[in-house]
């Protein structure tokens, strides 16, 4: 018997609250994040020099190829090599202030891994199922959005493999809470 998603709702309000209310401990008050960046060595230059340049929000890397075709030029590889190589978000002044559109979206996340969770437990499992199996279930598909995808960020952009690991652990508890939350409220 097929579990529709519809009747899941609470496990997944709930871890999503949950998943919510840990990440905001996590972040705010356990120190263990403040290490994921490190201050350029001359922070305030390097901000004026960026600022005069009116770098508008976003993804850049520099240098830039534009093309594997430009990447094996000898002028893009003279670039490389005298450096410094950077991928940097740039964010729009202010950004770190108001964090309200990026708190909706973190809650719409974690409601939508509840979903997707949810939506496979309810095909595998059937009304009853152990909390064991509940858990098992969710708590692997939970664990999977959360922490695997982020390590393509470490493979790929060199992102500190300390600041993925630690990112997935915060996946492991909300995992963990999104597992619990389904196997509290599986249906009967």
């Amino acid at each position: 018997m097929v579990i529709p998603i519809t009747s899941l709702w609470l496990p997944i309000l709930i871890a999503a609250v949950l998943v919510f209310v840990v990440s905001s401990i996590l972040h705010m008050f356990i120190k263990y994040h403040r290490s994921d960046y490190s201050p350029l060595p001359d922070e305030d230059r390097a901000q004026d020099v960026l600022r005069g340049l009116n770098v508008p929000p976003g993804d850049y890397m520099l240098p830039y190829s534009g093309s594997p075709e430009n990447m094996r030029s000898d002028a893009y590889k003279q670039k490389v090599e005298k450096g410094p190589v950077v991928i940097m978000t740039v964010l729009r002044p202010g950004a770190v202030f108001n964090m309200g559109p990026q708190l909706t979206q973190w809650f719409a996340y974690a409601l939508l891994v509840g979903i997707v969770s949810g939506y496979l437990a309810g095909r595998v499992l059937t009304p009853g199922a152990d909390y064991l199996q509940v858990f098992r279930i969710t708590g692997t598909v939970s664990f999977a959005c959360y922490s695997m995808a982020l390590m393509q960020r470490a493979i790929w952009f060199s992102q500190s493999w300390t600041s993925t690991l630690k990112s997935m652990f915060d996946g492991l508890v909300y995992a963990l809470l999104t597992a619990g939350a389904f196997g509290w409220l599986w249906p009967a």
